[in-house]
């Protein structure tokens, strides 16, 4: 896709569709008050039939439009002006691409930025390319089809390219997590992986089978002993920082499909089990931008991969398990997989000298009962490395909430037989034991885990973005790796 700067007039532009915007109570952005010149007041007309609010994400169409050179005009609603932020623009350009991406379009322009300032150009443009991609991979005929060609009005071509980097960061997560299991497996995401970083300079390391082995991932390991497809850990490096720096560790689940295991999940639970290495996804697709984006920062992005099926190898309730840090975990569900992934992954980021780390996980049913599936959960051993991603997380207008780690919630986890054990006391404070489980494999550094099972995949499309993977948390990863001083 082509994102390029125009001077051309929202009236006067050649394209399939013109998107232009309005806030809460009628207020026009210049570009708007132009069309309806042009058009002798047929959007103030619209205004005063209150067929136009201003309400955030509202879209009314204008079609074939008396004076416009555009085949259509889009009015997308801005809410409160004063109160416009990234999660505003995002969908202010989200939401109408997604609708006019219902039918093949090769040019659209957008004449939305209205003395905006940098970030909100950025989320707009990242959200104009998230909008118009589907979930619909392998359909002959897609029900969303991305522009060839995005106009973007008098805006400086380096924004345009950030925004433009952010949502194919965001795009390359969607699709990971969109591709069906016999698609994308361990091996074949690695693949894809070292391509991504072959495209962007990215130093790779991937282990095989015999190196996990080697390093004694013996939790990881476990997992994947029970499907024909091979595991993988994938190392991504970003040498951006100085030389020496202790980097900044993006840790990643890729679990590529979860049956569940002899813990076997009932059939609606497993339908949309691809998704279970969004985590991987999400910190792949951060990488990518970071890289683009040449951030002055030392990153590293550790993904573990492996498939939870069933054979007569699969790993049981009961066994005791060697972690790469030598801890012994007792199995008591082995539906409760992906904290065994990280264990080892979080152990080798230790190793690697990370100075912070975050990991992103779709962990655990627990953290939607708890909050929502638009809602992140973060859960960390050090306050003050959690504001910042929060805060980081709130800029980008991605949700996220803070749970408890309470010591009390480690009793649960200790096992009469080994170390600890891989699950809690009953159901009551799932997510949060499943985090204090991760606690033990940072080694006391600073550390948040981002429970993603929630915002990582939509079963229904919204308005601005259609079912299926939804990137949720590049962009706040990338915005951390923006803010990062070791």
């Amino acid at each position: 896709m082509k994102v390029s700067a125009t001077t051309e007039s929202a009236a006067s532009i050649q394209a399939d569709a013109v998107v232009v915007g309005c806030y809460a109570e009628g207020k026009l952005q210049p570009a708007a008050e132009t069309i309806d010149q042009t058009t002798r007041g047929a959007i103030t007309r619209l205004i005063e039939a209150k067929e136009i609010t201003g309400k955030t994400g509202e879209i009314t169409k204008l079609l074939a439009p008396q004076g416009v050179a555009a085949t259509q005009v889009v009015v997308v609603g801005l809410g409160d002006c004063a109160k416009l932020d990234r999660r505003a623009a995002f969908r202010a350009a989200a939401a109408p691409a997604k609708s006019l991406a219902s039918k093949v379009r090769a040019h659209v322009a957008f004449y939305l930025n209205d003395n905006w300032d940098n970030d909100l150009v950025e989320a707009a443009v990242c959200g104009a390319i998230a909008g118009c991609q589907g979930q619909d991979l392998y359909r002959a005929e897609k029900k969303l089809s991305a522009f060839e060609q995005i106009s973007w009005a008098a805006t400086d071509a380096s924004l345009l390219a950030n925004g433009q980097t952010l949502g194919e960061a965001v795009s390359l997560t969607r699709r990971l997590v969109n591709e069906p299991a016999n698609m994308i497996y361990p091996e074949s995401f690695a693949d894809a992986a070292a391509e991504m970083a072959k495209q962007t300079g990215l130093e790779i390391e991937i282990w095989d089978e015999r190196k996990l082995k080697a390093e004694r991932c013996g939790s990881l390991l476990a997992v994947a002993q029970g499907s024909t497809r091979p595991p993988r850990l994938v190392i991504l490096r970003h040498h951006g920082g100085k030389k020496g720096d202790a980097p900044l560790a993006f840790v990643g689940k890729g679990v590529t499909f979860d049956s569940g295991g002899l813990s076997l999940k009932p059939s609606d639970s497993m339908k949309t089990m691809k998704c279970d290495m969004a985590g991987a996804g999400t910190v792949v697709g951060a990488m990518q931008a970071i890289a683009k984006l040449k951030l002055p920062v030392n990153v590293i992005g550790l993904v573990g991969l492996v498939e939870n099926m069933i054979n007569g190898d699969a790993f049981k309730l009961g066994d005791v398990l060697s972690a790469r840090s030598g801890k012994t975990i007792e199995v008591l569900n082995t539906d409760a997989e992906g904290r065994l992934v990280l264990a080892d992954v979080l152990d080798v980021a230790v190793e690697q000298g990370a100075a912070k780390i975050i990991d992103l996980a779709t962990l655990t049913g627990a953290c939607l009962v708890a909050l929502g599936t638009d809602t992140a959960g973060l859960m960390t051993n050090d306050q003050a490395w959690c504001d910042e991603l929060a805060s980081a997380a709130q800029l980008c207008g991605e949700a996220a909430w803070q749970l408890p780690m309470f010591p009390e919630f480690s009793e649960q986890i200790a096992s009469k037989v080994a170390d600890i054990k891989n699950v809690g006391e009953g159901r009551w404070g799932g997510a949060i034991t499943a985090a204090k489980f991760l606690e033990e494999f940072v080694q006391g550094k600073p550390w948040v885990h981002i429970d993603i099972a929630g915002p990582a995949f939509l079963d229904n499309p919204k308005p601005w973005l259609d079912a299926g993977g939804t990137g949720a948390f590049v962009r706040t990863l990338v915005e951390v790796a923006k803010g990062w001083r070791g």
